[in-house]
């Protein structure tokens, strides 16, 4: 239970009012600072992005959203829940050790939180609303210098992402610069506005604070360290979704709450993910193995996450008890469909329903396909976007693959394929990528949607395609002539060869997970 106070709007250049600062229960400042100044280094340290919480009043928090603060009280001094109303247990990253390999040991972390923690141990700052031990370095204020006021980047920033926000459906759209120009919160602020945009908010009466805690903690949830699988990712793919919600053959047949459900599945798809693919699980005996008896272990993770944080922050509990039920349930069903392994069911009943034309979108369970469908090519979109930015993604989910290659090289276990930087490139790992998984899915979606937006996808894809095949063989040394076609030859082996539950990992825009098995039809 929650008690919200409203607090006016206070121009930027002026002091808080004493009578705020002494109000007890409401903000916690000292006398001496301001609410848009230059924050206090002692509560810098315990500062939360967009959310704030200063321990010498333990039941006190505030949001800080572009100058308006709403604060909400809580009737518990440590963030207690009882999970076990639900009807699972929400998986969370530090509910549980990893029984084997922690294959966080590459990533170097910064001992965030430590100077606080020992030089005053009463002043540590849990994680609020949920079960993690301790606060880890803030996300969504990671790269702000302490000396530099709050205020100055909100009305910088937030002007340039916000004339950014006006051309969210370009194809061209730069999540990377967007990400930037919102100081790390490009997840937050552009599934923020997109809800809204489609008036989503008021339609289904979703709690403004409710919704942000919501999608604070979602991004939180990534892993930042990872080069590939983090926040900007699940981003990226929701501005895909978007652009794809507003093919005419979806924009005249999805209700709203198929909007609804399409951009939070974006959202939440990759949710908590590890940075290491299925058959790393499954080989280190990870406890998410067994837990979902290795099918679809990282999918069904994501899903009871995105589940775990709805029920956490009661965004839907407003709805019928069925609707909830209803709503968590075609969110997993959207996100287990971006299960790479499974891609050959998928292509093929969409192949069959496109040759068979009966695909029908005034029926609720073919507009879901669709809806799974759009969301796998979102997922998997890196290769048809422009060189510039397809480059960086390529770049990124390989030094993914590479990072868990050489944690195996570490423990000496089996190099998973594609995994071993000595073996591999960017280039031929990306070329098998778009030949044996990429190309045939969005072949198939031109035919679906036979747009501007299709052909423009199709046709970056094959010039990102020509272009990673001039890098391979430009450096060849004139010894090493066979070399190119040897490795797009080891590709292919490798984009063919998935199967009995030791599947290949891909690369691109999908989810470092595993080659489909469809991928020996071609």
């Amino acid at each position: 239970m929650e008690v919200c106070y409203q607090l006016p709007v206070l121009p930027l250049d002026r002091p808080v009012p004493k009578h705020v600062l002494s109000r007890r229960g409401a903000i916690s400042f000292s006398s001496s600072s301001s609410l848009f100044g230059a924050p206090d280094p002692r509560q810098l340290s315990q500062r939360r992005g967009a959310i704030s919480y200063d321990s010498s009043d333990q039941t006190a928090l505030y949001i800080r959203m572009l100058g308006a603060c709403v604060v909400f009280k809580q009737l518990f001094a440590r963030d207690v829940r009882v999970r076990s109303q639900v009807g699972f247990e929400p998986e969370r990253r530090s509910s549980h050790p990893y029984l084997c390999i922690d294959f966080r040991t590459l990533h170097t972390r910064l001992g965030c939180g430590s100077t606080s923690a020992s030089s005053d141990p009463e002043r540590r700052v849990h994680r609020l609303l949920s079960f993690q031990r301790y606060l880890h370095s803030s996300r969504l204020l990671r790269g702000v210098p302490q000396q530099i006021p709050l205020h100055i980047l909100d009305e910088d920033y937030t002007g340039q992402a916000r004339c950014m926000l006006e051309k969210v459906g370009n194809w061209n759209f730069d999540i990377f610069l967007f990400d930037r120009l919102t100081n790390g919160n490009s997840l937050i602020t552009l599934t923020f506005h997109l809800l809204n945009q489609y008036g989503l908010v008021e339609l289904f009466q979703l709690d403004m604070v409710k919704l942000w805690r919501f999608l604070v903690m979602v991004q939180e949830d990534y892993h930042s360290d990872n080069p590939y699988h983090n926040a900007v990712h699940a981003a990226d793919v929701t501005q895909a979704m978007y652009c794809y919600l507003r093919e005419p053959m979806l924009a005249k047949s999805l209700t709203s709450k198929d909007i609804l459900l399409g951009l939070l599945a974006a959202a939440t798809h990759d949710l908590d993910h590890p940075g290491v693919n299925q058959p790393f699980l499954i080989k280190t005996d990870h406890y998410l193995a067994t837990l979902y008896r290795n099918t679809s272990v990282l999918e069904n993770h994501h899903w009871k996450s995105a589940v775990g944080l709805l029920r956490e922050t009661g965004l839907f509990s407003h709805l019928p008890a069925e609707d909830r039920r209803n709503m968590e349930r075609d969110l997993g069903s959207l996100i287990l469909a971006t299960d790479i392994s499974r891609q050959n069911d998928y292509l093929s009943r969409f192949r069959l329903h496109l040759d068979q034309e009966n695909l029908c979108m005034s029926t609720a369970s073919h507009r879901h396909f669709v809806l799974q469908m759009a969301l796998k090519c979102a997922d998997i979109c890196n290769p048809c976007r422009p060189w510039e930015l397809s480059k960086q993604w390529s770049e990124k989910v390989t030094e993914e693959f590479f990072q868990q290659g050489d944690i195996e090289k570490k423990h000496k276990l089996e190099v998973s394929p594609l995994c071993d930087r000595e073996m591999n490139t960017v280039g031929n790992i990306q070329i098998g990528f778009m030949t044996y998984v990429a190309e045939p899915l969005f072949a198939e979606w031109a035919r679906f949607c036979d747009t501007r937006l299709s052909q423009t996808m199709l046709g970056h894809m094959g010039l990102n395609k020509a272009s990673w095949g001039g890098l391979q063989q430009e450096p060849a040394p004139v010894s090493e002539e066979a070399e190119p076609s040897t490795a797009c030859a080891d590709t292919g082996d490798a984009a063919t060869a998935p199967s009995e539950g030791s599947t290949a990992t891909t690369a691109g825009g999908t989810s470092s997970k595993e080659i489909p098995q469809g991928s020996r039809e071609s």
